[in-house]
């Protein structure tokens, strides 16, 4: 019996030691750096990612994958949307062959296909957009934001589809 439990009470830390290892490389990449540091070494602002990182991973050659908790959006200047799972290249001052970041434009979603930066940077970021280059104020991308999810960014259906309740008339009283 004393045996059969410090088995189980090692397998159980073991089991604590995985789970605290895989938290940790949630947060930081194999060499110790957070994907929003990694951003701010390539010459990005950290703010470009929401604060729903749950996992990445980052290659000698520049390829990334950010998986977030979520889909999600996050409201700049216009609304962005965030897929689980974001791919790319990340060269200094750039990301390129950008995929799982959306933009609105009207009633649109528009793929962002690249994020650069002026070098030396400057206070302007860039979206391309197709072959559509938005230049933004940089200063709005450089605090980490918390994602919202679909419902609480633009309303649920039913409220969009909801009827006004009427408002009820007020009788005016009439003084002479």
């Amino acid at each position: 019996m004393v045996l059969y439990s410090k088995l189980h009470m090692g397998s159980f830390l073991l089991f604590l030691f995985f789970a605290s290892s895989l938290a940790i490389s949630s947060v930081s990449a194999s060499n110790g750096m957070t994907v929003y540091e990694i951003l701010t070494q390539y010459g990005l602002p950290s703010g470009l990612l929401p604060d729903s990182v749950k996992n990445f991973s980052h290659t000698d050659d520049g390829s990334f994958v950010v998986e977030l908790e979520k889909p999600c959006y996050v409201q700049f200047g216009n609304l962005i949307s965030y897929a689980q799972k974001i791919t790319g290249t990340i060269k200094y001052g750039s990301i390129t062959k950008l995929d799982g970041i959306k933009v609105k434009r009207f009633l649109l979603w528009l793929d962002v296909d690249e994020i650069r930066v002026d070098l030396p940077p400057s206070d302007f970021i860039y979206f391309q957009v197709g072959f559509i280059n938005k230049k933004l104020d940089a200063g709005q991308f450089k605090t980490v934001r918390s994602c919202k999810d679909g419902l609480s960014c633009h309303g649920s259906w039913k409220d969009i589809l909801k009827v006004p309740t009427p408002i009820k008339e007020v009788p005016m009283l009439l003084t002479e």
